[in-house]
């Protein structure tokens, strides 16, 4: 007496379900992203010159120890005059060149820290903003515009002047007016995936929203805000020279914004004094904008197909 064979039951599927909603992404997209950036003259260019000046802060200590800012010799010696000062020296005697490399590594230093300190505020407000909507988005909006009223110069001068002239309260003042601009850009990238449909496909398959923000919207949402932290830092280097330059700045380390301020009464006679700082801050932000347009380029779907 024969059976007949019963059908096969299908088995359950076993991979994670978030799998099976994650956007589809082009295999070896990462390495495909560093060759469109290689591809890029301008960037290459623009990294170059970023790692020397990378380099320079960091071998700031070991080139020149000791205090920058103490007098080495007499007043006012100009460029490749003695080859102990190839830069020259100050009103007060002071090695420009020490103060150059020191001052890249307090320019650097600032431009870093409120950069991820901009960040992560304006990730974190604009994402939640995005995601959850309603009066949530009306109320972080609005919070978000009253930063934005001032202008961004005249802010970071306000609170600089309030706080006191430390290097931790330019990082303050600068992250502050930052953020927003950051805020307002990660909204609308997450808005933008929020109503994909693999978002869609994540909700069918029971994924919680925390997760499928964290681990599905953000990432994807993430490549312009990097390309705009680049702009940030390059945006607090300015700052931190215009506090410098008037006064404002912390006396006791070196910045390129200071030098040009005690060299511009002297201008006329040493214009060198505010040239080469000056020079200082145009490569940096030169390099930091030139990095941004590389990234831009390389991270952006549109933009790589050119």
């Amino acid at each position: 007496m024969t059976s007949s064979a019963e059908p096969a039951l299908p088995t359950p599927d076993t991979h994670d379900a978030s799998a099976s909603c994650a956007p589809s992404r082009p295999p070896r997209r990462r390495s495909a992203t560093w060759q469109q950036f290689a591809r890029h003259g301008g960037a290459v260019a623009g990294a170059v010159l970023l790692a020397l000046i990378v380099i320079v802060a960091v071998c700031a200590g070991w080139w020149y120890p000791g205090d920058p800012l103490r007098i080495v010799a007499t007043p006012e010696i100009w460029p490749f005059e003695q080859w102990q000062y190839p830069l020259g020296t100050d009103a007060l005697g002071r090695d420009i060149a020490a103060m150059l490399a020191h001052g890249a590594r307090a320019t650097l230093a600032i431009g870093l820290v409120a950069s991820v300190a901009a960040t992560v505020i304006g990730v974190s407000i604009g994402a939640v903003a995005a995601w959850w909507g309603g009066w949530v988005d009306e109320v972080l909006m609005r919070f978000t515009e009253l930063f934005q009223i001032v202008p961004n110069v005249v802010f970071v001068l306000t609170v600089v002047a309030i706080l006191g002239p430390r290097i931790e309260n330019t990082v303050i003042a600068v992250a502050l007016v930052s953020w927003p601009a950051i805020a307002r850009l990660t909204r609308a990238e997450c808005l933008s995936f929020k109503s994909r449909e693999f978002v869609q496909a994540c909700r069918t398959v029971g994924l919680s929203s925390w997760r499928i923000a964290l681990r599905e919207v953000l990432p994807n949402a993430l490549p312009p805000v990097l390309v705009m932290g680049t702009l940030v830092v390059a945006g607090a280097i300015l700052y931190e020279s215009v506090v410098s330059f008037l006064g404002l700045g912390d006396p006791n380390i070196a910045s390129w914004g200071r030098q040009i301020g005690e060299g511009r009464t002297l201008i006329r006679s040493s214009w060198y004094l505010c040239a080469e700082p000056g020079i200082a801050i145009m490569l940096a932000v030169l390099a930091l904008n030139l990095v941004g347009d590389g990234l831009n380029d390389a991270l952006n779907p549109a933009l790589r197909k050119r």
